[in-house]
């Protein structure tokens, strides 16, 4: 029998790499996507998503997905009280196993494990440790395609917001900013890949400063769906 999973799901390409190493495999199943939302712009937090959005991800890959609330600028204290109710949700429905796209900071999964391990639930981490250079080549292999919906402008300039993830993004990264991301230098929306049904129609909207980070916010693209449009750019304006 295959063992039930709940993926904290971020919609970047991180846990879309993750998701589809997981959905290969014949001994475990995904029972839904768990995702936190900063309740006051209603978005992915950190990623500065709309919520509209990650519903249209889940909704094409088929799973049931699980909103856990937070308040902006949240302390640790109450992520940990409302992750923690909400997992314990799916323990009782007999899910012990939760995955993530982490790839090599210590820290942040020995953090993960410490959490989880207080309500007798273990972490697993499909991609750890994984070269990122090799995981964006085989990103682009497997036919997936992502946007960078947020950036950290000390070590990224604002251009970089709202550029597809294509071969020229990486090219154009600077030199000692992790591939994937992982150090925070960059946040993803995935639009399509092998995971999703259909792809999920955007265009770039404002390109926005709130909390130190630049964000490129991504609104849903209401035209006739083809290759051309799953990722239709519009004009772009500074705001804060």
């Amino acid at each position: 029998m295959s063992s039930p999973i709940l993926f904290c799901w971020s919609g970047g390409k991180d846990s879309a790499m993750a998701l589809h190493t997981l959905l290969q495999r014949f001994d475990v199943r995904i029972d839904a996507l768990l995702t936190t939302f900063t309740e006051t712009y209603d978005r992915i937090s950190m990623h500065g998503v709309r919520r509209e959005l990650l519903v249209q991800q889940a909704q094409s890959i088929g799973l049931p997905l699980h909103e856990v609330r937070i308040p902006a600028q949240c302390v640790n204290a109450i992520y940990e009280a409302r992750m923690e109710e909400a997992l314990r949700i799916h323990y009782a429905e007999g899910v012990r196993t939760v995955a993530f796209g982490d790839i090599f900071l210590e820290d942040l999964r020995a953090y993960r494990e410490k959490n989880l391990a207080r309500i007798g639930m273990t972490a697993l981490f499909p991609i750890w440790k994984r070269d990122t250079r090799e995981l964006i080549r085989q990103f682009h292999a497997t036919g997936f395609r992502a946007i960078a919906a947020c950036i950290d402008p000390r070590v990224l300039n604002r251009s970089f917001a709202g550029r597809e993830l294509d071969d020229s993004f990486f090219r154009d990264l600077p030199a000692g900013v992790d591939p994937c991301g992982e150090n925070g230098e960059f946040h993803s929306f995935v639009f399509d890949g092998p995971i999703f049904h259909s792809p999920i129609p955007i265009r770039t909207g404002e390109i926005v400063e709130r909390d130190s980070f630049i964000y490129c916010d991504l609104l849903p693209f209401e035209g006739v769906v083809g290759t051309q449009h799953r990722c239709a750019p519009a004009p772009q304006t500074d705001s804060k």
